[in-house]
């Protein structure tokens, strides 16, 4: 765990808060990603200084120099967790400081600062404190928080790494990330592009993942499909993400997940999800799964059921496959029992309505 001093936060409340009326509106349907909480919270680091100026501020847009670092050389990450409001009114996040833990992972393959896990977490609670009329009560929705880093030295060297950064945590109340909930999604397998190789920034949250991502997605529309497969990058054989989210293939009572080999993102959700398999009496095995492997094991009926997993989305459950070569179907095309089983209980433990034996529920307020 990475510790410092406790930072000081100066608070500045809004003077231009939504009406509770109007939050309530938002709350009705809030989509995914598309309405902000009042508040958001700012950390600024300079090389010798460190984290310094903690503060909440209203939310609102950022003034920042043409020539900043981060918009000419991408030097940026981001993570992305929830808050929850439990059955007993309680408010609480799921596995932070694992987030705060994957944050400085990324931060040292970016050549950027480490954030403290405490100052992480703290500056995480500040802004669902202050916020809290904004963490939804209805089934299934949540607060959804994005804590993220930019470059902010000013100047177009490209030599060295900036020396100045800003931290930010912001918040943004979130229905289903699918508009089909658990409907099953339909995948494309991307041969034409390649998300991550070995030595690059695949097991990193940074920005640059996903914006090259965005040509492969486009190309697995125009194919009629929801989302786009990532293949390994030397061979295009072995399966590894799904856009951004972990995939799980099963195998009656058996569930499989490719190994984290450096170009997949180690998945909170993932790793909390073979944790619960074992609690369930499932066996879990990571290693590599071919697309072979995939089409024969359907065919065969061997594979009963496909997931994807990550924090926007939890579990959804993937219907069927289409690639250049042709498609197949995975079992009767619909959300499978171990699928749903352990969508519930991850979700379970989430709201409070499951118990919680490995601790991951952190209380907020």
């Amino acid at each position: 765990m990475t510790t410092a001093p406790k930072l000081s936060f100066d608070v500045q409340q809004s003077h231009a808060a939504r009406t509770p009326a109007e939050r309530e509106r938002v709350l009705a349907a809030p989509g995914f990603g598309q309405t902000f909480t009042d508040h958001m919270v700012s950390i600024d680091y300079t090389e010798g200084q460190g984290w310094h100026d903690g503060r909440l501020t209203a939310y609102g847009p950022l003034t920042l120099d043409p020539a900043t670092s981060v918009f000419h050389y991408a030097q940026e990450l981001f993570e992305g967790l929830k808050a929850y409001r439990q059955e007993n009114g309680s408010i609480v996040a799921f596995r932070p400081y694992a987030n705060a833990s994957r944050f400085n992972i990324s931060a040292r393959r970016m050549a950027m600062p480490e954030v403290p896990e405490e100052t992480f977490v703290e500056a995480l609670e500040l802004l669902v404190q202050t916020d809290r009329d904004w963490v939804p009560s209805t089934e299934g929705h949540s607060l959804y928080l994005r804590p993220f880093m930019i470059a902010t030295q000013v100047g177009l060297g490209v030599n060295y790494p900036s020396k100045s950064y800003r931290f930010m945590v912001i918040g943004s109340p979130a229905a289903a990330y699918f508009a089909g909930g658990v409907k099953p999604v339909s995948v494309w397998l991307s041969q034409d592009y390649t998300r991550a190789a070995p030595g690059g920034t695949g097991f990193a949250k940074c920005g640059g993942n996903y914006a090259a991502a965005f040509v492969a997605q486009r190309q697995a529309v125009e194919n009629g499909c929801d989302q786009v497969v990532w293949l390994d990058a030397f061979e295009h054989r072995y399966v590894e993400e799904m856009g951004g989210m972990n995939l799980f293939f099963v195998f009656g009572d058996r569930l499989v997940t490719p190994d984290l080999t450096g170009t997949l993102l180690a998945g909170i959700t993932r790793d909390s999800l073979l944790t619960l398999a074992a609690d369930l009496g499932l066996a879990a095995e990571e290693r590599k799964i071919s697309i072979d492997e995939w089409r024969e094991a359907c065919a065969s009926g061997e594979l009963t059921e496909v997931f994807a997993c990550g924090t926007a989305a939890v579990i959804t459950p993937v219907g069927s496959v289409k690639g250049v070569e042709g498609g197949w179907t995975i079992g009767d095309g619909a959300p499978g029992p171990v699928t749903l089983r352990l969508r519930d209980e991850l979700m379970g433990i989430q709201y409070g309505t499951r118990p919680d034996p490995h601790g991951w529920v952190h209380k907020i307020c």
